[in-house]
């Protein structure tokens, strides 16, 4: 039986692509953090929007993961095979009369609404009740104005003011699917989650997980949002943006990359160290907050190195 002192961390990607060298840095920061404190790694596979998934890259995923040394506990956790969990607790929330149903269209939010956090502010046209006749198409969450705030080990205070910054959120959308923001609150409470560490691309939809998490009675983990990569013309590194996929050779290089990107000192790595003494050595460097004091500052700046993935 798990302690309730043991520190559980998770990877989660989805497999819309191959990993690249920003998935690395961010499976390496969530790795080195579980291990460097007798913790626990678990790897779950966000594989809920079938829309998006590309043939083929759950098993390249997973075996590039092995293939850098990265060994995780437990089962893999897929999200396609959870529909169930995640409707239940949308029905809970249902009963309690905290979701309804939107029959907007993008176009019509976009047509009037504000810009947020990270799109538009639905304006909340259907939250009285559908209008003119439309059917459901989403499901969305009802948000006011107080204020969520937590302490990112990295980023320092974060507040938002959900209802000005982002408007009732999809939890189910029109296509069927679940949304992330529901998804990894379940999923993460489920596995017993106690730290996320993950790139700051996520760092504005933390404060909609632990509105999720307080309605649902959820424990909230410790987060710490760690720099985004990109490439020398500033874009981020991303399937989206055709980041070149992680070499199957090469290993070592990769990993020190990454590692220096964290803050290790790469001086203190060898390319020829056997893999396993090299995750040994990272292990015994890690703190997160030397993240802090790297070249690439807190978030979301350039890191210049080209990354060619046949030549480290």
């Amino acid at each position: 039986m798990t302690s309730d002192l043991t520190l559980i961390g998770r990877f989660a990607p989805s497999p819309t692509g191959p990993l690249h060298f920003g998935s690395l840095v961010a499976a390496c920061a969530s790795y080195l953090d579980a291990r460097s404190k007798e913790g626990k790694w678990l790897v779950r596979m966000e594989d809920i929007d079938k829309s998006r998934e590309q043939a083929g890259a759950a098993d390249a995923i997973l075996q590039t993961l092995q293939v850098f040394g990265f060994e995780w506990d437990g089962e893999i956790l897929w999200q396609s095979q959870r529909s169930d969990f995640y409707q239940d607790v949308l029905e809970q929330l249902k009963y309690a009369g905290l979701v309804y149903p939107c029959g907007c269209s993008r176009r019509e939010i976009i047509a009037c609404a504000r810009v947020g956090l990270d799109g538009p502010v639905y304006p909340g046209f259907c939250r009285e009740g559908l209008k003119n006749g439309k059917q459901p198409r989403a499901w969305r969450l009802r948000v006011d104005h107080q204020e969520i705030c937590f302490t990112d080990q990295l980023q320092g205070r974060i507040c938002h003011d959900l209802a000005a910054n982002v408007g009732d959120f999809v939890l189910k959308r029109a296509d069927g699917f679940f949304a992330y923001q529901l998804a990894v609150v379940i999923d993460d409470a489920e596995q017993g989650v106690t730290d996320v560490v993950r790139g700051a691309d996520l760092l504005d939809s933390t404060t909609r997980q632990i509105f999720l998490q307080q309605l649902l009675g959820y424990h909230t983990p410790i987060y710490a949002h760690i720099p985004v990569a990109r490439d020398a013309s500033g874009l981020k590194l991303s399937k989206q943006n055709h980041a070149p996929a992680l070499s199957l050779s090469n290993i070592n290089q990769q990993l020190i990359q990454a590692f220096e990107f964290l803050g290790l000192e790469h001086q203190l790595f060898d390319a020829d160290m056997p893999l396993y003494e090299l995750w040994q050595t990272a292990i015994g460097l890690w703190k997160i907050s030397g993240i802090k004091t790297a070249k690439h500052g807190a978030c979301g700046q350039v890191y210049q190195r080209k990354l060619d993935p046949n030549s480290n």
